[in-house]
Order: structure tokens, then sequence, then C-alpha cells
């Protein structure tokens, strides 16, 4: 394999003629205005820019491809050539001679043509792109599209220079574009005239020269090459800004092994269930998953050992799996990725599901371990580290119970067997007090909030449960307020000082401290409605109505909100375990259960 020369104007005659396309598993276009800006300066001023990389076609292209965005050529075209490495560079060139993108508009200035005083001062040479806009269903500004604007301004429009015969649209232009200039009626006027014609159509021709001559060199695979090889060179090769992923490696391994697009896959799932996107990435979910399905870590380590036939094979099972998944999980209070503690959850469960009925006593029973499975990951140390083998070794226990796989003594296995039940204790209630606020992406502050979102908290103002249906639209707020805490020197953003609330209700209660706030509350409805609302995030009201600052001294009043706050979060520690020893055992929680059960007050174990 050498390095090969071919001029702009050949690079663009095969991809016009569809002879050059792209594997399907290529990104699309990604470069913004700026970088498009520089590509096309370096080739107007003949400078290098880096290789590309073409795989040869022979009688049959080796992956599924695509043409370069908005290129249409003839049907029927033998494809000749893939384009390995470089379809951003020669996407924006193609696209920049046509000047087809959307919203803006590229051109070369040339700083002897400019005649206007209102704008700023530009370097000779340079690319301008002006962004575009409708008004009145046109698009502006208009000058962009009036030759005789453009040129007063510099600008010579860069579809002008594709390297293509043209020469009739470039006479139009020139021809508008001289109007620019007052010349008079004799015959001196007149020759200057056709002079500025000359001038303007001369500097165009040689533009087009540089660039239809501009030598863009590129390496060649021969069509023999093994797909593997290609794809291996592919990768190593890659001058994205945005380095590959681990995705889209497995998609163009996937590709060269079956011949099946995975992106194809992927979107589809993606739109049938969308649900399933909510929990995090559905590309390292699907890998994730899969990779458990045929026994391998749920890691990037999992991802390269399976066998990617049977992915696709499996991808049913694996779509069933992920969208069982998605439901359990809202069923459960959890309801998008911001509130999941953990997503090393995930591919266990959607993995488990391959062994779990639709329907039955059987499926009740299974879930129910589900249902222990993951509360005790919320409230373990059990994925803090080592996340992805922990996760495997549970979900091969779990498996076992599941499938009713028996011991080499002919016992049944059971939870006993399954690591995080068997290694790890629930935290203790002092753990909680130092958990951090939930937006944050620690594991046991996200656990505390998510027992509430199981509650189905009701909002402050409106009584409105939280649900699926609106808890993207719940904000964080401080139970004791921020502003007040900080006054005595105290760290607000701890976990159970977090209620999820509206926005409207947040602005309403603002920055008032916790007594200021219940009266009011109380003088907008009864006090049982209050109540019922406060308590369904299991807020303790007595430890929250302490109050009584004033008349205290600065020193007296921090002490007193500094041993009124721990008091607080003691006593919801005790309210969030009680809860937390109820759900590891798959039960049932309600907040009035939970407030009797916890009967204790002021931080106290009874």
């Amino acid at each position: 394999m050498e390095a090969r020369n071919r001029p702009l104007k050949d690079w663009y005659g095969k991809i016009q003629r569809g002879e050059i396309k792209l594997p399907r598993f290529q990104r699309y276009e990604a470069w913004d205005r700026q970088r498009i800006a520089s590509l096309v300066e370096t080739v107007v001023h003949d400078l290098p820019l880096g290789i590309t990389l073409t795989l040869e076609v022979g009688d049959k292209e080796q992956f599924i491809s695509r043409y370069l965005e908005t290129t249409a050529p003839r049907e029927g075209q033998r494809v000749l050539e893939h384009l390995l490495d470089g379809q951003q560079r020669l996407t924006a060139l193609w696209r920049v001679f046509h000047n087809n993108y959307d919203w803006e508009k590229y051109f070369i200035y040339l700083q002897e043509f400019d005649n206007y005083d209102k704008d700023r001062e530009q370097t000779d040479l340079t690319v301008y792109f002006r962004g575009r806009y409708l008004k009145n269903g046109e698009k502006y500004p208009i000058w962009c599209d009036d030759p005789a604007q453009c040129l007063q301004r510099g600008y010579i429009p860069t579809d002008l220079l594709k390297p293509e015969e043209m020469q009739k649209e470039i006479d139009e232009w020139v021809q508008k574009a001289a109007t620019s200039r007052e010349f008079g009626e004799s015959k001196d006027e007149l020759k200057k005239y056709y002079d500025f014609q000359k001038r303007i159509s001369d500097s165009i021709k040689d533009l087009r020269s540089v660039i239809a001559n501009y030598n863009l060199p590129y390496l060649s695979l021969p069509a023999e090459t093994d797909k593997s090889i290609a794809l291996d060179v592919f990768i190593k090769m890659n001058t994205n800004s945005k380095p590959l992923s681990q995705y889209d490696v497995i998609v163009a391994e996937v590709e060269s092994v079956m011949g099946s697009s995975l992106h194809d896959l992927h979107d589809s799932l993606d739109k049938k269930h969308p649900d399933i996107g909510k929990y995090g990435d559905l590309s390292d979910m699907l890998l994730n998953t899969s990779a458990l399905l045929q026994g391998s870590l749920p890691n990037q380590r999992g991802a390269w050992d399976m066998d990617k036939t049977i992915m696709v094979r499996k991808w049913p099972v694996m779509e069933v799996g992920l969208f069982r998944m998605a439901e359990f999980l809202c069923s459960e209070g959890i309801y998008d990725r911001e509130r999941l503690p953990t997503n090393a959850v995930l591919a266990v469960i959607a993995a488990l599901y391959e062994h779990i009925p639709e329907s039955g006593d059987k499926r009740g029973k299974d879930e129910l371990l589900l249902k222990k499975y993951l509360w005790f990951s919320f409230f373990t140390d059990r994925y803090e580290n080592s996340a992805a083998t922990h996760a495997f070794s549970d979900f091969i226990a779990m498996k076992r119970i599941i499938t009713g796989e028996k011991k080499e003594n002919g016992s049944l296995y059971s939870v006993s067997d399954v690591p995080v039940f068997a290694d790890h204790k629930l935290v203790e209630k002092e753990e909680l007090l130092d958990a951090e606020w939930p937006k944050r992406w620690t594991i046991r502050g996200r656990a505390i909030l998510a027992v509430v979102c199981r509650l189905g908290a009701f909002d402050f103002s409106t009584g409105e449960h939280l649900s699926k249906s609106n808890i993207s639209s719940r904000h964080y707020h401080h139970i004791y307020p921020d502003a007040l805490l900080k006054e005595a020197g105290v760290d607000s953003y701890t976990a159970l000082n977090c209620a999820l609330i509206s926005d409207r209700t947040n602005m309403a209660i603002g920055r008032k401290d916790p007594l200021q706030y219940l009266k009011d509350r109380y003088e907008w409805t009864t006090q049982d409605i209050v109540k019922d609302r406060l308590e369904s995030h299991l807020v303790p009201i007595p430890e929250l109505a302490n109050g009584g600052y004033e008349g205290l001294s600065d020193r007296e009043k921090k002490e007193k909100i500094k041993k009124d706050f721990e008091l607080f979060l003691k006593r919801r520690a005790e309210l969030i375990m009680t809860a937390v020893k109820s759900l590891v055992e798959g039960k049932q929680i309600s907040a009035a259960t939970i407030f009797k059960d916890g009967k204790t007050g002021n931080g106290e174990n009874s």
C-alpha cells in the first residue's frame, strides 16, 4: 500500500458519478462552520491536508454503503471505491462547492473587489460564511443571492468554483456582479467596464484552477483486502476530531461479519421503544446486554470478546429484554438516567428477562428477585468498584435461580448464592447522612431520592403525584433552605435535604426557613393535606418545624440551626432506611406505613 496523488477535480468527478461511496458505519457530517471554512482556506492557499484512505471495490461491495451527503449520482453506476477515511473533508468540500447548506452560504473574500465600508476588515483569500434565516418566506440576508452586492463586499460564492464545466453560469454571474461599480457611457468608461469584468472573471478562473488541481493524496487498499484488515486500518487511521467510540467499532465489525446494518437495528429499536434510551446510552446498553447474553462481561472487553453473529441473531431477545427492563424500572419509580443510582443493573436485568416468562406466577416470583436485587444494589457498596465484574457474577447467580439450575449436591441455587446478597450488608443509616446531592452522579445520593420517587411523592403545591409523565419538570429543592443553612455555615447540599418538586412550587417557597414555610402552607390549605404532602417525601414535620430563631444571638442562632438540621437529617435517614428494609424484601411501601413502622423521633433509636 502506497500513497497516490489525485487532484480534487478527479475526486469530484468520482463522487459526482457515484464511483465513491461510504461504508454505512461511517459517521454522518460532524464538522462545524469554522472547521469547514478552515478546510476550504487550506485548499485555496494550496496547503497540504492529511491523507485519505480508500478500499477498492471488486465485483461486490464488502460493506453496506451510502453516497456522500447531498450527492445524487445516476442509478446503476458501478462503485469503484469505498472511502474509509476522509469523508468529513470530501463531504464538506462537495457541499461548499455546491453551496447547498440550508442555513449558511460560503464565499471567498477577494480584497481587490471590496468597495463596502460597513463591515469589518478581512484578510485576502479567506473564507467567509454567512448564516441564513427565513423572513416572510424568503431567505435573508437577501444580498447573499445578489451578485452585485456580493462583489461589492469582495465575496465570490464558492459554488462558482466547483471543478466542472459551468462557464455560462460564471459569465452570467460576472455580468450581474459588474453592476456593483458605476461606469459612464464614453468609450473609455466602456473599456473600464469590460476590463473590470475580465478582472472578476480572471480571478474566478485562477481560483478554479487552484481548486481543480489541488492534490488530495490517498492510500488505497486493494479489493482483495480482507474485511477485518480493512476495518482495522480504518479504525487506526480515522482522523475524525471525535475519537471512534466502542460502538462505532462494533458497528463496523457487525457489518463486516453479517452484512447487516447495526445502525438500522439500533434506530428501529429506539423508535419502537423510546423509553429504553431514557435510562442511558442505548449503544452501551445494547453492547452490555448482548455481552451478558453470551456469557461475557458487560464492559468493553466483553463487547470485544462476544460473537457478533450471535449478537445479531439474538437481537429480538435483547430487544424484548431491554423493553421489559425499562417497564420494570418504571414500576419501581425509576424513570430516567438522572434518577438512576447505578447503571450497572441495567444489562443484568435486561439479560435476565430472557428467562422470565411474560405472565403467571413464575414471572411474579422472578420479578420479586429483581426487586430485591435492584434495591440491594442501590443501598450496598456492591457497585462502587469493579461494577462490570460484580454485575457479571450477580447475573450468573440469579440466572441459575431463575432457570432452576441445581448444584452438584442436587439442591437449588438461592439468594444466599448471589454475591450482592451474600457478601454485602445494607448501609447503616449514618452513611446516609453524608450522601451527596442527588443531582450529582453518586449511588447513595440518588438511591435516597429513588425511595421517594418509588413512593410517588406529592408535589408540595399542586398535590400531583410524582410520575413518569412529570418527572422531567420536577426540580431539586432544598427542604431546609440553603440561605438559612449558609448563615450557620452548614452544607445544605446533602441528599437527605433534597425533595423533587415542580419549578412553580420552588418559586413559591423560595428561600424561606422551614417554620415560616409551614405557617404559610397551613394558611393555604388544611393541616392534614400539608402533612400528607410533606410526609409523602418522608419529611419529618416535627424536626422540620423546630425554628424559634428570633431573638437569639448570632452564635446561639447558628448552634440551634445546626442542631435542628442534624436532628432532621437523622430522623429522615431513619425513615429512608425503614423504607429500604421493606424494598429489599420485595415488599410494597407507603409513606403512612413507613412513618408507622419508624415510630422513633428526634433521630433516636427505639
